[in-house]
């Protein structure tokens, strides 16, 4: 085990981007389990309050990548360890930011409401992305150039088509397939032909009853498709968000963020 995580990670410089995957697995589950306790009411485990305002785990976190990434900045070029032990710090306060991105999106605090979820969401994402990095992934199809003109222009238009592919296909709703995309592109090709998704921006400018041009027919196929097909994804993709997190279903008890 060892001897591997020398020859992948340590030998590839991948350390400090190993390091803030790990940091940020483990922080985002230790803050899950910390809140679920705070919401059973267990033990010592309770809110961090001063006086009567709530302190969110987001101000920790903005602290902490503060911390982690000036740091690293200082450190980069002189030490590879405490250059992983940045990333690391680094990966915590992402993980507590990330955690409560829907507080932020909304400027409400929607944790434990249906809302909450698009923070489970950021962070399996944030986590999908670190993890295809570190596995030797380049994002985009990019490819170092030969040196050449020609090889140089190869590479730059083939980056280009990628991300007019990656957009098309974040466009029509497919977000996983758009990110996985932008690391295996071949991904992106059947994503940004196929029909969008009934609710995304490209349904609302092509398709449906409000754009210049609406096409009821494609409309039709799209929500059919999103019936028989998304729905049982997502439902398995949120008893299994639930299953990590808790359960999102609390009463509407929304307090506005002061700007």
């Amino acid at each position: 085990m060892g001897d591997l995580l020398r020859q992948r990670i340590v030998d590839t410089g991948r350390l400090p981007l190993f390091c803030f995957f790990v940091a940020l697995i483990g922080a985002f589950v230790f803050t899950r389990i910390n809140v679920r306790l705070i919401r059973a009411k267990i033990g010592w485990f309770r809110n961090v309050n001063v006086g009567e305002m709530h302190i969110h785990h987001v101000v920790f976190g903005v602290v902490l990548t503060m911390l982690g990434g000036v740091s690293g900045l200082i450190v980069s070029g002189i030490s590879q360890t405490w250059y992983a032990v940045t990333a690391a710090v680094f990966g915590i306060g992402a993980a507590l930011i990330l955690d409560e991105f829907a507080l932020i999106l909304h400027l409400h605090d929607v944790y434990w409401e249906a809302e909450g979820r698009t923070s489970v969401d950021a962070v399996f994402i944030a986590i999908a992305i670190t993890g295809l990095l570190l596995l030797g992934l380049r994002p985009l199809g990019w490819e170092r150039s030969d040196g050449t003109p020609q090889g140089t222009w190869l590479t730059a238009g083939v980056i280009v088509l990628n991300l007019a592919l990656a957009v098309v296909t974040l466009l029509k709703g497919k977000i996983w397939t758009g990110l996985a995309g932008l690391f295996i592109p071949i991904l992106l090709i059947p994503g940004a032909l196929r029909l969008a998704r009934p609710g995304s921006p490209w349904a609302h400018w092509f398709m449906a009853p409000g754009a210049r041009r609406p096409r009821p027919r494609q409309m039709a196929r799209a929500e059919r498709r999103e019936e028989r097909w998304r729905r049982p994804v997502i439902r398995a993709k949120i008893a299994f968000q639930e299953f990590v997190s808790g359960r999102h279903d609390l009463p509407s008890t929304r307090r506005r963020i002061r700007r």
